[in-house]
């Protein structure tokens, strides 16, 4: 998969499966972030099998609703905002994104009306 080059420097980690949930990208963030478990060498292997039982579910109801998952984790200390969500080509979904994105412990919030 030929990626810009902004996509590897970005700082969020971003990991795309297929849509049977095979490791087909990850860019330099993820390959860090993962590298306990393998970092780059967690593509082609399935993303099921870094995942328990209860959020293997939760992929699977992404892929098949095409419904977004969204919530923050706080881990060693560092909260982060991961979002799950299906791509897609030709309105065909062809598998998972999911993003990482590292945030400050307080951050302000505004309502835009």
């Amino acid at each position: 998969m030929q990626t810009p080059d902004w996509i590897e420097e970005f700082p969020g980690a971003i990991t795309v499966t297929d849509a049977d949930g095979k490791i087909i990208y990850m860019n330099n963030k993820a390959a860090q972030t993962f590298e306990a478990e393998g970092g780059l060498a967690l593509i082609g292997r399935n993303i099921m099998d870094c995942h328990r039982p209860e959020s293997q579910e939760k992929i699977k109801k992404i892929l098949e609703s095409g419904k977004p998952n969204v919530y923050t984790i706080e881990k060693k200390g560092q909260k982060k905002l991961i979002f799950q969500t299906v791509w897609t080509e030709a309105g065909q979904v062809r598998g998972l994104v999911e993003l990482s994105l590292e945030i400050p412990s307080s951050m302000p919030h505004f309502v835009r009306d």
